[in-house]
């Protein structure tokens, strides 16, 4: 069975698709799951997602073949454990800035016997409710994604991604323009992001980020990353949508 950073390492050189999941709604993942995606990412972060909506997704979508990692709604580690526990391939932990946030993040995702702070539970679904051993609860891969979000994260990439504990990462450009005014295609945003992915390959580190189009998913691949989510489920229904009405209206 492939493990979840295998997927995220893409394969034959081309990254792994992926995309954002938003919408509380089970025919939505099946859907995704049907239509040629290698994995989504359920966005506590920014919708109103519960931890129960996010437990049948991670659950169908791993049922139906996608890898499923959970974005969590903040870098303060309060759900990490059970979103851990019901099952996710994986978590993403936004806004991570310095290297301490990375080592607390890296902490609450591990073991306390690997050095971490993440407590026991081989009772959950993560541990099929006791009926994997304890063992193979512990040895389960998961991935531990930061988010780097931030100039200053980019600069000091190496010490994040070295940080214990962390074994992928994440760019997110919506939020360096926002607090950088950088453009995505700025000179100066371009070389730390070619830095940063230098920096994931030679730790053979997963490295993702998230676009739009099919286009600037082709241009992300160029750059070295290694899985990228395109749009998300809202915005694939709203342009669907957009596009149909007018389409018909044009027609009449």
């Amino acid at each position: 069975m492939t493990s979840p950073l295998d997927v995220l390492r893409g394969r034959d050189g081309k990254p792994a698709l992926g995309t954002w999941v938003k919408i509380p709604s089970l025919e939505i993942v099946e859907i995704i799951a049907r239509t040629g995606y290698d994995f989504v990412v359920v966005d506590n972060e920014h919708s109103p997602l519960s931890l129960q909506s996010t437990y049948a997704a991670i659950a169908l979508g791993q049922a139906l073949g996608l890898t499923v990692l959970v974005r969590v709604p903040d870098r303060s580690g309060s759900t990490v454990q059970r979103v851990l526990d019901s099952g996710a391939d994986g978590l993403l932990v936004p806004q991570v800035a310095d290297r301490a946030t990375a080592g607390a993040a890296g902490a609450a995702m591990t073991f306390s016997r690997d050095g971490g702070v993440r407590g026991m539970g081989s009772t959950s679904r993560a541990g099929l409710w006791g009926l994997r051993s304890p063992a193979e609860y512990l040895a389960r891969p998961t991935v531990h994604a930061i988010q780097l979000e931030e100039v200053a994260a980019l600069a000091d990439a190496p010490a994040l991604l070295d940080a214990p504990g962390i074994n992928a990462a994440f760019v997110g450009y919506g939020d360096l323009g926002l607090s950088s005014g950088l453009t995505a295609d700025s000179p100066r945003l371009e070389e730390l992001v070619r830095s940063v992915a230098d920096t994931a390959r030679k730790r053979d580190m997963p490295l993702g980020t998230a676009v739009g189009t099919a286009s600037a998913a082709a241009a992300m691949a160029a750059r070295g990353f290694t899985y990228v989510l395109v749009s998300n489920d809202a915005s694939l229904f709203a342009a669907g949508a957009k596009r149909l009405a007018e389409e018909v209206r044009a027609a009449w």
